[in-house]
């Protein structure tokens, strides 16, 4: 069985894997979320149970929506690839959107009052800092 050796042929530290699945998981989200939107009341539908606050957000956006999530998904992609083959930019390009999020969440623990966002602030500190310090 072959398997996929990193562009600088060094092995890809199990965190740097974890990672990569992570932004992975993210794009595949993004996907499910953009056909959710572009063929409401599909099958889809169901998903809005999961977070109805993020259902009622992207219906005000309206289908600017669509393209939010394409460029999240696109970003996540990018980073989960790069981190994967362990690009320079892939790192810089996680860190990004990492640092990005915290903000997000920030903003959203008071501007809307909803402290539940504050939870992503270690998760996500965590990712940065692993990130920053972690053998390249």
């Amino acid at each position: 069985m072959s398997r996929v050796v990193p562009m600088n042929n060094q092995r890809v530290p199990l965190g740097i894997k974890l990672l990569s699945a992570f932004f992975a998981i993210g794009a595949v989200i993004c996907l499910i979320t953009i056909i959710a939107l572009l063929f409401p009341g599909g099958p889809l539908e169901p998903i809005w149970r999961l977070n109805p606050d993020a259902h009622t957000a992207f219906q005000q956006i309206g289908r600017w929506s669509i393209l939010l999530m394409f460029v999240v998904g696109l970003a996540c992609a990018s980073a989960a690839i790069g981190l994967a083959t362990r690009a320079r930019w892939g790192r810089q390009l996680a860190l990004g959107i990492l640092i990005v999020n915290l903000i997000v969440d920030l903003l959203n623990a008071f501007a809307r009052h909803d402290l539940r966002t504050l939870i992503g602030l270690p998760i996500g500190g965590a990712m940065i800092a692993y990130l920053l310090i972690a053998r390249r």
